[in-house]
């Protein structure tokens, strides 16, 4: 096959640019099977922040109705049920307990918005019920629980899809194609920017469990502590005991598309450097995060290593990159190549080219991965997800061992095979947690 240059890629892969451009932002090949007489009932776990666009997607998809909603916070159902209502959809089930949902044969699929720590297990769980799981990202709460739920979903030989929804992106789709194809060079690094405004979480001092939340529920394989509502909604990110930081909420979607678009998957060497700046308050992950990463260069390549660099930045910081387009944060991937960069922003790409970086090649197609998770199980076909699981535990497993070797204060040596750090007793104790009986992510799935 003639090998592509730019102007060729351009024209064959791109040239639909302008007429996609006005499409729909959420994108999929659903229609091909509307109408179909078999309807997948999904339900979702977890009904606040993701958990709403979780109902509102799957609701849209022809074929696919929103059958149960679970949610340890039963405060939770009413809006979530005049939000069905609203779209004309019918009255789901409901439930507190994950385990009751999964004893239902009728259910298809589950999807989890849950606090990161359930992440993992609740999907393995669903897995051994039978059932197909969208899971948020990050995939895990830790690298251990990560690898065994790729292990439950190859098992049960389940549908598993991560939410890291650039994979579903047409427009970051054909920019790896473009990078693949040559259209920068030879890539040598990418980085990932997370840079976002936020204030303070202040200090909140335990109180009572508030009313119709069961919160033995909500620590599940965490430790027994009291009820504080900085630990609760949403808050629960910037605790160690539930969540990964930024860099393991909003950066690992731009972690997963540096992995991507370098082509590597796990690392050798790992250091991470930062600190919780300018507020005194109940924060325990960094606001200020800068990690490296070294990929082992592949046979016949010489000492052409791959890098990636993230970072995390809170208040006040720069723009970088042309990743603007206006918005108040700047998020998003720099692919740096021997003839140009590359800048990918949600679901745009542009690249620059030469010395005088002049404006090249570029798309903006969004995509929808909620769908292509639903293709995927009515096809039967794994083959198909975009954000398969064995995916979304590699770029979790980044963000876990970034984490590890700010907390440790150390340069880590990873060896990919094996999933362990290389001599480093006290970084592999961090591999894994102490799991709360009964919940607790098996050893053999």
């Amino acid at each position: 096959m003639e090998k592509l240059n730019r102007r060729n890629f351009v024209k064959s892969s791109l040239g639909a640019t302008g007429a996609l451009a006005g499409a729909p932002l959420f994108w999929g090949n659903h229609q091909a099977w509307a109408g179909a007489n078999d309807r997948i009932r999904v339900a979702v776990i977890g009904l606040r922040g993701q958990g709403r666009n979780h109902i509102n997607f799957f609701s849209r998809i022809p074929g696919v109705e929103v059958a149960a909603l679970c949610d340890v916070d039963e405060n939770q159902f009413a809006p979530r049920l005049k939000m069905l209502s609203d779209l004309g959809k019918p009255k789901p089930g409901l439930y507190v307990d994950m385990r009751q949902l999964f004893d239902q044969k009728d259910i298809d699929a589950v999807s989890f918005a849950t606090p990161n720590h359930w992440h993992a297990l609740g999907s393995v769980w669903a897995c051994q019920a039978g059932k197909h799981v969208y899971v948020e990202k990050p995939l895990s709460h830790n690298v251990y629980e990560g690898r065994k739920l790729v292990e439950a979903a190859r098992k049960y030989n389940r549908m598993v899809q991560h939410g890291t929804n650039a994979r579903s992106s047409l427009a970051v789709q054909s920019a790896v194609r473009f990078m693949r194809n040559g259209g920068i060079g030879e890539v040598y690094m990418a980085r990932g920017l997370c840079f976002k405004w936020r204030d303070t979480i202040g200090t909140m001092p335990d109180e009572p469990v508030p009313k119709g939340v069961d919160y033995d529920l909500w620590l599940g394989p965490a430790r027994k502590r009291p009820f504080s509502k900085n630990r609760f909604h949403y808050n629960w990110h910037w605790n160690w005991e539930y969540g990964n930081g930024d860099i393991g909420n909003q950066g690992v979607h731009q972690m997963d598309v540096a992995r991507w678009g370098l082509g590597v998957t796990l690392p050798t060497q790992v250091q991470c450097s930062g600190a919780h700046f300018m507020f005194n308050d109940d924060q325990q992950t960094p606001n200020c995060q800068t990690a490296i990463f070294e990929f082992p260069a592949k046979p016949a390549a010489g000492d052409r290593k791959k890098i990636l660099q993230f970072e995390v930045r809170h208040w006040m910081t720069n723009k970088e990159g042309a990743i603007d387009d206006g918005e108040v944060n700047t998020i998003g991937n720099i692919f740096y190549g021997n003839e140009g960069y590359l800048v990918v922003n949600g679901s745009r790409w542009r690249a620059f080219m030469g010395r005088e970086s002049k404006e090249g090649a570029g798309a903006r197609i969004g995509g929808n991965n909620w769908a292509n998770f639903i293709d995927a199980i009515r096809a039967s076909d794994r083959s198909l997800l975009n954000a398969d699981v064995e995916q979304g535990h590699m770029s979790s497993v980044l963000c876990h061992l970034a984490n590890t070797a700010y907390r440790l204060g150390r340069t880590l040596r990873f060896d990919p095979e094996r999933e362990r750090y290389v001599d480093d007793d006290e970084a592999n104790n961090m591999l894994s947690r102490d799991y709360r009986s009964p919940f607790i992510v098996p050893e053999t799935v």
